[in-house]
């Protein structure tokens, strides 16, 4: 004869595993995001959404007219920042929605200047981040960054 406990917890151990199982269901399908205007058939999606979670592939602000990231560090950031901002749009998010940034630059001496442009795209409760020195960029990057937004 069963007892009331063991029912009450055969029934919770099923609610778990619907439970877990409907996460599931509702994060393992898989969007991929690219913006209209990509033209290159490399091997990579520029963002891909998992449920409510986007993951934004290392970026660098390239110039469309030479295919190259400009010279100058801060129209390079603006291009980046701005290519991120559409793609979060096309996933219908916010720029508000990203919840880490990483940032590889090759020169530090351009942190200042990066966080000028940086600030007028998360003016309020910016995400987290790390800003880090590296080595040569493709495409004559100075900054590659690459983040997560999460859907609120």
């Amino acid at each position: 004869m069963l007892r009331l406990g063991t029912v009450l917890a055969g029934a919770t151990a099923v609610a778990i595993i619907a439970a877990v199982a409907l996460t599931h269901a509702q994060t393992s399908s898989r969007r991929l995001i690219n913006l209209p205007t990509r033209s290159d058939k490399l091997p990579f999606s520029q963002a891909v959404l998992v449920g409510n979670t986007l993951y934004l592939s290392g970026t660098i602000g390239i110039d469309p007219a030479t295919g190259d990231a400009p010279s100058d560090a801060e129209k390079e950031a603006h291009l980046a920042l701005d290519a991120w901002k559409a793609l979060v749009t096309q996933a219908g998010m916010k720029m508000e929605d990203i919840v880490t940034v990483t940032i590889y630059c090759t020169d530090l001496s351009l942190y200042d200047k990066f966080n000028a442009v940086y600030a007028t795209y998360f003016p309020k409760d910016p995400p987290a981040r790390a800003f880090i020195g590296s080595g040569p960029l493709l495409r004559k990057g100075h900054f590659e960054i690459q983040g997560v937004a999460v859907k609120r």
